[in-house]
């Protein structure tokens, strides 16, 4: 089953939605505003993304402006401060079995799908 990590609040977010539903692929949808991740469910998502945790981060955010910018931090600090802070995680986010990507632009979903 492909997930998408979704923010409603997010255009781009809710245009991997349409996509999704345009193609009629099956999908779960996971708010994970409302239902944060845990270190090991990001971790896994930076695994199948294959790039590291500071590269899934939004540096446009005020939370990274507030708290991060200018910050060198470890990979695991990086994971700390998105479950902390879940608006710094980009998104959307599609996972289909061990392969996931940044659907953005939308047509990025056709390389796991």
């Amino acid at each position: 089953m492909i997930k998408v990590y979704h923010n409603p609040k997010c255009s781009k977010s809710r245009c991997a939605l349409d996509y999704l539903n345009e193609k009629r692929v099956q999908f779960e949808v996971i708010e994970y505003m409302k239902s944060p991740l845990t270190k090991d469910e990001l971790r896994a998502i930076l695994d199948k993304l294959r790039i590291s945790a500071e590269e899934l981060l939004r540096k446009n955010e005020a939370e990274y402006k507030a708290n991060f910018r200018g910050k060198t931090l470890s990979n695991e600090e990086w994971i700390d401060a998105m479950i902390k802070f879940p608006k710094l995680i980009e998104r959307p986010i599609v996972v289909h079995q061990d392969k996931a990507v940044v659907a953005r632009p939308t047509v990025k979903i056709d390389e796991i799908v």
